[in-house]
């Protein structure tokens, strides 16, 4: 398997191995041990899964905090999606930094996203299907996010008019994290 480090440190992509036949292909997308090996901690305790019906849908940024701050290992099935992570650590060299990458379908790559990140994805097909993985479950209490543009992350989203949940576009200014 193929992985880079993004500029934020832990935040990976990877590019699992493919292999091709005359029937379609094989990959493995999750091996504890092998993706452990690279820097995936795990272990993951849920899986979800996002269907975005139109382009220009922006989800996120968000997190779980305190004792349930997830870890994700994010891949896109089917369509193209704008990926963003964003350090939030408070004594971090690269709080406030935020890294991006194209996933799809067609390039399998994934992103690891570490709980200290908030995380985020801008659907630049007619569709999208994301999957992802998470090293905590999901609980109410501890849900967070920012606000998705917020000019102080300056995040390059690459849509004029996004389409962004009630709930997203009510999430603090990243200033107001402490």
């Amino acid at each position: 398997m193929n992985v880079e480090k993004l500029t934020i440190p832990d935040v990976l992509l990877i590019t699992p191995p493919r292999f091709n036949d005359p029937r379609g292909f094989f990959s493995e997308t999750w091996n504890q041990t092998r993706f452990a090996d690279v820097g995936v901690p795990g272990p993951f305790v849920q899986d979800n899964h996002a269907v975005s019906n139109t382009r220009g849908v922006i989800r996120g940024l968000h997190c779980q905090i305190g004792p349930n701050a997830q870890g994700k290992l994010v891949r896109v099935i089917s369509g193209e999606v704008f990926d963003v992570a964003v350090d939030i650590r408070p004594d971090s060299p690269t709080r406030g930094k935020w890294v991006s990458t194209v996933l799809s379908g067609d390039n399998r790559r994934m992103v690891y996203v570490p709980s200290w990140c908030a995380h985020g994805f801008c659907v630049l097909s007619e569709t999208a299907e994301v999957l992802y993985k998470t090293t905590t479950e999901y609980a109410p209490g501890y849900e967070s996010g920012l606000m998705w543009n917020d000019p102080a992350l300056a995040i390059a989203w690459p849509v004029s008019s996004p389409i962004v949940s009630d709930r997203d576009t009510k999430w603090p200014r990243f200033a107001a994290r402490q």
